[in-house]
């Protein structure tokens, strides 16, 4: 209905459309916002648990980086899934692009959110505290008492007691409730705060140094007989089975250090559970090697050789079995060779090892080739038979034993193709060009003579040690940053950040004291006796148990019971 003022059909006025943001501004705004949403302490925890969450893998799968046979082993069992972990980079989960991803992000996010907060906290700690509020009964914790006492006497008492806070003293002003009014504004626990952010910072000067550490570390692993008689020199990545550098290394500035390895002792459970490696080794390093001296020492799990900046682990060990080859003309050839432990239980291991004859034994290359001699088998620490059949009831070498098969041809040693260390190549089998001569079972000392005369003695087995050499330059960094964290978490769990306020005004007369009616104090209050109130109020700034009672102590410590003449 109608009422005149406006014609029925007058058009309706629309509101003005917001003006369209323009494509630059738009970008700007996505860009600040996923700044914003990035540098969150929110997204930071998030990304903290998706790279624990992230390390899950590493843990559980085989890597590449430790042991590359295992993997292969592990994607040849699972010829669909396999390859399409390998393709994920599941088999290299520290190195992959998405964990480095993950790694980056939480470093960005820690970064932008600490920063600011840092520079809010300087900031707060030149900022005064805050003033005291109209009301004090409101607060979690309050307290009032009168004494006898003059305003200025309580306050200046009230500032001794407060030693250690940051205390402002305001008078009157246009927010004073009473004429003559003191508030005093006290704070303490500002180490709370900065105990955070050192956690904090801790934790980003601890992924700053792993990531050097990457940037610029070695590692490499030598197997070392122990016996004494064979040593090796850094010099190279050469002097290593294997070896491996970070981004920014080329393989150089190795630390120079010669290693011999003197024996090898483990310590067996009755179960055959390992106890405890010891190895006593003897090395050289600096001027040791031009005045080619030998220093002694000893080292184990976990307890590693450091010297030069460079650490000597033991890792591992195993057995390698001695055998002796004697050609038909008289000569031998004698080779101690490590054989890989199949079971780390019992150290049931395989191995193979290659002879070829003597120089000058065989005009013709060909007829040479055809006379090689070759080994492989299982050897046994303590043997154990299943009829004919070698097994191992325990890892330590108390009975030790071997199963060969002995074979005869091409080796395949001059031919200049990689071949496995612990087979013989398969394909030289099938082809007819090693032929098997005798399968047998040996133990120390004995032999087995081939048709052609050539014998084949099984001698015993000797330990052999697998040392890794490391270098991290960032290691101390990693431990300094550790220690830092954890110091800065337990004094920002250990201290409280509280806040205390008192408000002190005098008061004469029994109908000055709010709350208590005139004919009450007149009891106990002359008329025109002048006496000073005392209100106190604390707040903490999140809930702690204890605080109460810390506010009843300092309630106690600052008001002077022998002073205190009426409490409210």
């Amino acid at each position: 209905m109608n009422d005149g003022s406006t014609p029925a059909d007058a058009p309706k006025t629309q509101s003005p459309r917001p003006p369209r943001q323009s494509l630059p501004g738009r970008a700007a705004a996505l860009v600040r916002n996923a700044w914003r949403g990035l540098t969150s302490m929110r997204t930071a925890l998030v990304l903290l648990f998706l790279l624990a969450l992230a390390a899950i893998p590493g843990a559980l799968l085989p890597q590449r980086s430790l042991n590359e046979g295992k993997v292969n082993e592990y994607i040849a069992a699972r010829s669909t899934l396999g390859p399409i972990m390998d393709k994920l980079e599941l088999f290299d989960v520290f190195g992959s692009f998405w964990f480095t991803a993950i790694y980056m992000l939480l470093f960005i996010s820690l970064v932008g959110c600490i920063l600011p907060r840092c520079v809010e906290y300087a900031k707060a700690l030149r900022t005064q505290p805050v003033a005291a509020p109209r009301n004090l009964a409101r607060l979690p914790h309050h307290r009032s008492e009168t004494v006898d006492e003059d305003p200025d006497a309580v306050a200046a008492r009230v500032r001794k007691q407060l030693r250690g806070w940051r205390v402002v003293q305001r008078a009157g002003g246009e927010r004073a409730k009473h004429p003559g009014e003191i508030t005093l504004s006290a704070e303490k626990g500002f180490l709370r705060e900065a105990g955070n952010l050192v956690f904090h910072l801790g934790l980003v000067a601890l992924l700053v140094s792993i990531a050097v550490g990457k940037l610029f570390y070695y590692e490499g692993n030598r197997i070392v007989i122990a016996s004494g008689d064979e040593s090796f020199c850094t010099t190279s990545p050469a002097a290593f089975d294997s070896f491996r550098w970070g981004l920014e290394g080329d393989g150089t500035g190795i630390t120079p250090l010669c290693v011999k390895v003197k024996d090898f002792t483990a310590d067996y459970l009755e179960n055959g559970q390992a106890e405890m490696f010891t190895s006593n080794i003897s090395y050289q390093v600096g001027d040791d090697l031009t005045d080619n001296v030998w220093r002694d020492t000893q080292i184990k799990v976990n307890h590693p050789l450091r010297v030069a900046g460079d650490r000597v682990y033991l890792q591992g060990h195993g057995y390698a079995p001695t055998f002796t080859v004697t050609f038909p003309n008289g000569e031998t050839r004698t080779e101690t060779l490590q054989w890989r432990p199949d079971d780390a239980t019992t150290f049931l291991s395989s191995g193979a090892m290659r002879f070829d004859p003597p120089g000058g034994m065989y005009s013709d290359e060909d007829e040479r080739r055809k006379n090689q001699i070759a080994i492989e088998g299982l050897f046994a620490p303590t043997a154990l038979f299943h009829g004919n059949l070698l097994s191992s009831s325990y890892p330590a070498m108390n009975d030790p034993a071997v199963a060969i098969d002995v074979y005869k041809g091409d080796t395949g040693l001059d031919t200049g193709n990689p071949q496995s260390l612990f087979s013989l190549n398969k394909e030289l089998i099938n082809q007819g060009r090693l032929v098997k001569q005798e399968r047998v079972n040996l133990f120390p000392g004995e032999s087995k003579t081939l048709a052609d005369g050539t014998q084949v003695r099984f001698d015993g087995a000797v330990d052999f040690v697998n040392l890794q050499v490391s270098h991290d330059p960032a290691q101390q960094w990693v431990l300094v940053s550790a220690i830092v964290m954890m110091g800065g978490l337990l004094v920002s769990l250990v201290i409280k950040r509280r806040r205390v306020w008192v408000r002190i005004y005098p008061t004469s007369g029994p109908g000055a004291l709010p709350g208590k009616d005139a004919d009450t104090m007149s009891a106990t209050l002359a008329e025109g006796e002048r006496h000073t109130v005392v209100e106190l109020g604390g707040l903490a700034r999140t809930d702690q148990a204890g605080w109460g009672d810390e506010f009843d102590r300092l309630c106690t410590r600052l008001l002077d019971d022998e002073r205190t003449t009426r409490r409210r």
